[in-house]
């Protein structure tokens, strides 16, 4: 079992920039593609970036070059620095877990999931 706990969302002006993190527990936690999916009001959880147990990396396209995804195994932790942000990119963000490495960008394959933290980008 995994639990996620997501932290380092807030208020920011466009520009700006947030770095959120996410706790996991569980000893497997460095075996695990780590993501970050965001969801705004009335919208569909979408994917914004994953990060496999060995690093490789990938991005929706709207966050290349703003947002970097990263893990530290030592320190069961996942983040993800925000850059340039938008207005758009308002949403709860969330963190989630897929044990079974599918290296995907669907929501439905990941399996563990931490219970969002917000992020609002004002104009």
């Amino acid at each position: 079992q995994v639990q996620l706990v997501e932290s380092g969302g807030g208020l920011v002006q466009a520009g700006g920039s947030l770095r959120l993190s996410c706790a996991a527990s569980g000893r497997t936690f460095s075996s695990y593609t780590m993501g970050w999916f965001r969801q705004a009001p009335g919208n569909e959880r979408e994917f914004v970036s994953r990060i496999s147990r060995t690093g490789s990396r990938y991005y929706a396209d709207s966050m290349k070059g703003r947002f970097t995804i990263s893990r530290d195994s030592a320190k069961n932790t996942v983040y993800l620095q925000m850059n340039s942000l938008k207005p758009e990119d308002t949403a709860v963000y969330y963190c989630a877990a897929d044990s079974a490495r599918r290296g995907s960008s669907q929501s439905i394959d990941y399996n563990y999931w931490g219970q969002g933290t917000q992020v609002t980008v004002s104009s």
